[in-house]
């Protein structure tokens, strides 16, 4: 896996010339109930984009950018949000300046971030640019629930605090949507849990990020078969 915060610019002119792919980890600092921490979404696609770029010819992992819009999380101590338009006009720019790459795939993990980044995409392509935006797909709790815990105790076990964590709204999102929107997630859960931690494992976060890692090859490189590589946090190249 290459960062493209190792390299210096020769060398990324080098990998320039043979097709480079940027990846580009989009997150938030937010809050994550009780038990997890801020980085989380950051964390994650971090994790995703590092494990996949072992998989994907010529790929380059930017740092990340660990803000966004995350509005809907005000109340909760620790929440920093640039809000959407920022959100979007970020990505912007950030696309326009890595024309030395012949396309970019920004993996976000934070569902606020959706639409101002598929606004900012559009711009780009509009442009001529090939900047594509990729998220999870995933069938579970919608935020610090099992499946956000899950994934944690695989890629940053000493962050997961399992002794706080509790059950949230328990309700599909569809149906808590509009007071999401409306008033935001403290008023659907005081504690900011949507769902409910209890019997999340590495087991399942293994599961769950092998599962994520195949999406986004298969996004970038199209359907071929790879080989699979599971996340090692111990690993040197992945801390």
């Amino acid at each position: 896996m290459t960062r493209l915060a190792d390299l210096t610019w020769p060398e990324v002119a080098d990998r320039s010339t043979n097709g480079a792919v940027l990846l580009v980890p989009l997150g938030s600092t937010e809050q994550h109930g009780p038990h997890l921490p801020l980085s989380t979404d950051t964390d994650i696609a971090v994790a995703i984009a590092t494990t996949a770029a072992d998989r994907i010819p010529g790929a380059v992992v930017a740092p990340p950018l660990p803000f966004g819009s995350s509005g809907e999380h005000q109340g909760f101590p620790g929440t920093l949000s640039i809000g959407a338009a920022a959100t979007e006009s970020v990505v912007l720019e950030l696309g326009r300046s890595a024309d030395d790459f012949a396309s970019v795939v920004l993996v976000s993990t934070h569902g606020g971030n959706a639409d101002p980044v598929a606004r900012a995409v559009a711009t780009l392509s509009g442009e001529g640019r090939s900047v594509r935006a990729w998220g999870p797909r995933w069938d579970g709790d919608a935020h610090a629930g099992h499946l956000e815990t899950s994934l944690m105790l695989v890629i940053a076990p000493h962050l997961v605090r399992l002794e706080a964590a509790e059950a949230g709204d328990l309700r599909p999102v569809a149906e808590m949507l509009p007071e999401l929107r409306d008033r935001g997630v403290a008023a659907v859960s005081p504690n900011g849990v949507l769902g409910d931690p209890a019997g999340s494992s590495p087991q399942d976060g293994r599961r769950l990020l092998a599962t994520a890692v195949d999406q986004l090859v298969t996004f970038v490189v199209g359907e071929r078969p790879v080989e699979t590589v599971r996340w090692d946090p111990m690993s040197e190249e992945h801390r």
